[in-house]
């Protein structure tokens, strides 16, 4: 075949035309060389599949020291000290949250409402307790409306940053 009558051919076989007998199993070129099957890419290490929970969590610690918080033992602190070290975690990770994960209520009513859950619900918005009987649907009490990321804005990992060390530790000089 000419150059033409193959650029006619694939034309009308691109817009609709149907493809000729002869062109619907062609066989192998003889001597044609088998490419090599891709090398198998190794598997991601733990780091880099949560990478983003790992700089979530950096963040919580930069901002609302959430970390130092959680690692601290407060069994005997006062509750007056407890709240006020609480209020500053508190201030630091609510901004974290809203800057780069907003929040919204999975329900919008209030808590103790009446709320009626459908059969086949998504388990992964609600969760039933109580006596749970039936295939649905349920009516019960709204005990907590659940939480949903409405927005992901994390920015992009740079390859050069140790997502495992979530708060470098601070050195002070004199």
């Amino acid at each position: 075949m000419t150059f033409f009558e193959r650029l006619k051919l694939a034309l009308r076989i691109l817009f609709g035309g149907p493809i000729p007998e002869g062109l619907k199993a062609l066989p192998e070129k003889p001597g044609k060389a088998e490419l090599p099957a891709p090398a198998a890419a190794a598997p991601p290490t733990p780091q880099a599949v949560h990478a983003s929970a790992l700089f979530v969590l950096g963040l919580l610690q930069r901002e609302g020291r959430l970390l130092d918080f959680l690692q601290e033992d407060v069994s005997q602190a006062a509750d007056a000290d407890l709240g006020a070290a609480a209020r500053v975690v508190h201030d630091g990770c609510r901004r974290v949250l809203v800057q780069y994960l907003p929040l919204a209520p999975v329900v919008k009513e209030d808590e103790g409402a009446t709320l009626q859950v459908p059969k086949g619900f998504d388990a992964n918005r609600f969760r039933l307790s109580g006596n749970v009987t039936g295939e649905g649907p349920w009516s019960g009490a709204l005990k907590h409306h659940g939480w949903v990321a409405t927005e992901v804005k994390l920015p992009a990992l740079p390859q050069s940053v140790d997502v495992t060390v979530l708060a470098p530790a601070e050195v002070e000089l004199p």
